[in-house]
């Protein structure tokens, strides 16, 4: 042991001991010599003791010994205890200064070994430390700065901005010379160049809150795309839906868990799909009429004042592990009026939604069941015919979805697999006219494909009836007549993915009789006055996440 490590310890060796050496006998030395304590050491472990490596080595030293498991560390860690040639360590029997500086010497030559490979090795990778210091310390002074002009220290800003270009043609009898109800002549539409920014501001106050904000603005007006054009919400795509170049709130809630397994829902801006535990598709669409495996039915709504509560059994479990969704949620668009005659929450004239959801699955499969009560004035449909739609002649409304998918964990050439299938059955309270519709449906079969050609990329395809009237209030007689009311929907896209943040997206759509059964009606009916009529309409999508 260095002459200099000896001196040091030797006097805080003594203090700590002198209890034990209280005990011993025939002591007679009042000053410890440094060498001795060294000599008896060297001899101590080479006559009479022997080193061991394990505790259980000791045949008189038990897990129940008070000092168990600190003699443990000694010999694990450092290796400096001994005991008898016979296999014991005699942990009552009293220890003379020199026994007891001996072990304390012992001990700390394993630590000067340790701290000299410490030494060693921090000397070898001294480049490498320096390295790894300038890296911190570039760390620190960098999340220093963003702390100081962070955004918000609760909100998160996310964002998108969408351009599309595209145009749409019309084709069957006489699409030359059709009107519009304003008079104008249609045939082609022109090309258009639009676009929408999104901004999210996702704020939490406790780490499992959400107060949620989106901020949009866009320039889509009136045109094909946009859901106010000539074939109204069949041609509306996703990416339409905006203001007129200028920016507003138009989603806005607050959600927040209760207990383990359900959420909590309530906001002025909010609609009933976003309150749903279970998304009934996992269908990637263009058209917005191909959202959630068919918008229409009972999924189909409106931005209004709402509440809702969902419950996922085992929540925090496995995700991959089958689980039950359950799900329910009013909104009223009449909500922000005060007039009980025009307006509030709950009332006759609310024109509110009430939406309920079961649902069980993993992520790769579900199926779900919903049934919608909906008020005359609420969207019963986000797309379909103008008969199927209904835009008056009820006064309340029956909606059942049923809904299903399938997706494989791993991308290749099988196709994820989203069906849907709706009914929607009206009233009136005074009764119907001849000619009212008391029924319409809608069904949906969507395919994507990941990874198609190439890694990041995907394929779309989808074929449906958006919501068209199946039955009829026969003229002058009870019961429902027949509705000739069918149109085709399809569209074909393929995802770019050109960096992680920017994608384009090609797009076809084709509409095969939009009108329905007004098809040969005259325009000022709400008709085409032609006896066929079609839509076909192409665009690309580029798309900007940050």
């Amino acid at each position: 042991m260095k002459r200099f490590h000896q001196l040091l310890v030797a006097p805080a060796a003594l203090g700590l001991l002198a209890p034990v050496a209280a005990n011993a006998t025939d002591f007679k030395a009042t000053e410890l010599n440094i060498n001795a304590v060294s000599d008896y050491a060297a001899s101590s472990a080479s006559n009479s003791r022997e080193q061991v490596t394990s505790i259980t080595q000791f045949s008189d030293v038990y897990p129940t010994d008070w000092a168990y498991q600190a003699l443990s560390n000694l010999i694990e860690r450092y290796g400096c205890v001994a005991g008898y040639p016979n296999g014991t360590y005699r942990g009552n029997r009293a220890m003379t200064r020199y026994e007891a500086a001996a072990l304390l010497n012992a001990c700390l030559d394993r630590v000067t070994e340790v701290t000299d490979e410490l030494k060693r090795l921090m000397k070898e990778f001294e480049k490498e430390l320096a390295i790894l210091k300038g890296r911190v310390d570039g760390l620190e002074a960098r999340v220093g700065e963003l702390e100081a002009t962070q955004f918000s220290t609760t909100t998160k800003l996310t964002g998108k901005a969408e351009m599309t270009i595209g145009a749409t043609t019309y084709g069957g009898d006489e699409t030359n010379s059709l009107q519009d109800e304003d008079g104008n002549y249609l045939g082609d539409t022109g090309t258009t160049f639009s676009y929408r920014t999104t901004l999210n501001l996702n704020t939490s106050f406790t780490g499992k809150d959400l107060l949620y904000t989106r901020l949009r603005t866009g320039n889509f007006n009136n045109n094909a795309f946009s859901g106010s054009g000539y074939t109204g919400k069949q041609t509306q795509i996703e990416a339409s839906k905006s203001s007129a170049n200028s920016l507003k709130v138009d989603k806005l809630w607050y959600q927040f868990p209760l207990g383990n397994d359900f959420q909590v829902f309530a906001g002025p801006l909010i609609e009933n799909y976003y309150m749903l535990a279970a998304t009934p598709s996992v269908y990637k669409h263009v058209l917005k009429q191909f959202k959630l495996g068919g918008y229409y039915g009972a999924y189909g709504a409106s931005t209004s004042p709402g509440a809702g509560i969902n419950w996922i059994s085992n929540r925090n479990a496995n995700y991959l592990d089958p689980k039950f969704k359950v799900s329910a949620n009013y909104v009223a668009k009449n909500g922000t009026k005060s007039d009980p005659n025009d307006g509030g929450i709950a009332g006759d004239r609310s024109k509110g939604k009430f939406l309920s959801q079961i649902a069980y699955g993993t992520p790769s499969w579900q199926v779900s069941a919903a049934y919608a009560y909906s008020q005359a004035g609420m969207t019963v449909g986000g797309g379909g015919t103008k008969a199927g739609l209904n835009k008056g002649g009820y006064s309340d409304a029956n909606q059942f979805n049923l809904n299903a998918y399938y997706q494989p964990l791993d991308s290749g050439w099988i196709p994820s697999i989203s069906v849907g299938w709706s009914i929607t059955s009206f009233n009136n309270k005074e009764g119907f006219d001849a000619g009212d519709v008391t029924q319409s449906q809608g069904w949906l079969v969507g395919l994507n494909w990941q990874d198609a050609f190439m890694r990041g990329n995907r394929l779309g395809f989808a074929v449906g009836q958006p919501q068209f009237a199946t039955a009829l209030k026969n003229q002058g007689k009870d019961g429902n007549g027949y509705a000739d009311d069918g149109n085709y929907a399809f569209e074909l896209y393929y995802d770019f993915q050109v960096t992680d943040n920017i994608t384009v997206t090609p797009a076809l759509f084709y509409l095969s009789r939009p009108f329905g059964q007004q098809t040969g009606s005259s325009a000022s009916t709400g008709g085409t006055g032609a006896d066929t009529f079609s839509t076909l309409g192409g665009l690309v999508l580029t798309t900007f996440k940050f």
